[in-house]
């Protein structure tokens, strides 16, 4: 079945979600529509709409230009099989002790490795983007000090792979929670294909926002790989849910975001341990003073 997709880039989140709400009244309608940020500082959002029939052009282009838009780019999607595709293309990944793959290279986890499986219809959270690898390579080195926490939360947990990593580690129960409750699903299920069923529990939530979590805490380790904005609009909750001289592991941050997100964590009581700068990507580890 032909699929078409519709992408513009919009300065602003609200213009971007009105123009997301106005491509629904489209005809023929969208199967669906979402917006994301681009992570470069200017408040630049991606605007997408996704159709099986062709899209009206005209009729987004007005939309556009009447939003301050940019031009709608329509492409026409191959039939592809895409997870058939993705699981050809996602080759492991190595980050320190971890070896993430999908099912179809289980044969190939080495005897020496800590093994987390995340199939490739699962793809985001995989290890395969560089702020996931930089938080495993964070972990890693933790475990290697000889660092045990012995309460740790995952917040915008994604597939859970962060969280499953900790576990992994140290003998913990990691909460992870996420926003999403079709993640909170995907997390559940990597959790139970990995065998760490009772060991890992996903939640829904809002940041720090759950019982389970203000039960836990205070925390010594809490994982966030999630964006610049929220992770700066999170500082007071981390550093009212970190116990003193515990830890937080931060990233899905661009290189030149660094030093904003360093300073709003300073000003919340932390000091930055390390930082690992992968390609124009970073993951901070933050220390509780």
């Amino acid at each position: 079945m032909a699929t078409w997709t519709a992408l513009t880039h919009v300065a602003g989140r609200e213009a971007a979600e009105t123009l997301s709400d106005l491509c629904e009244g489209l005809t023929p309608e969208p199967v669906g529509t979402g917006i994301f940020e681009i992570e470069d500082g200017r408040d630049r959002w991606e605007v997408g709409a996704y159709f099986t029939e062709e899209p009206d052009e005209i009729s987004l282009a007005l939309l556009a230009a009447a939003q301050g838009a940019n031009p709608f780019v329509i492409s026409e999607l191959p039939d592809v099989d895409w997870v058939a595709h993705v699981k050809r293309e996602l080759s492991p990944v190595e980050a320190g002790r971890f070896f993430v793959h999908g099912s179809h290279d289980a044969d190939r986890v080495p005897a020496h490795a800590e093994g987390l499986l995340i199939e490739a219809a699962m793809a985001f959270g995989t290890g395969h983007h560089d702020t996931t690898r930089g938080c495993l390579l964070a972990l890693d080195r933790l475990a290697e000090s000889g660092w045990v926490p012995h309460r740790v939360a995952d917040i915008g947990a994604g597939t859970a792979v962060l969280a499953m990593a900790a576990a992994r580690l140290w003998p913990v129960v990691v909460l992870a929670s996420d926003i999403d409750p079709v993640a909170v699903d995907v997390a559940s299920a990597n959790v139970l294909a990995n065998g760490l069923d009772g060991r890992v529990v996903s939640i829904q939530a809002v940041g720090f926002d759950h019982p389970m979590l203000d039960e836990a805490a205070p925390f010594d380790l809490v994982l966030a790989n999630i964006l610049k904005q929220p992770l700066i609009e999170l500082a007071p909750d981390m550093a009212s849910h970190i116990a003193p001289e515990g830890r937080a592991i931060l990233s899905g941050l661009l290189v030149s975001q660094a030093d904003e997100v360093i300073e709003a964590y300073r000003a919340a009581g932390f000091v930055l341990e390390s930082r690992e700068d992968l390609g124009e990507w970073t993951a901070l580890v933050m220390q509780r003073c």
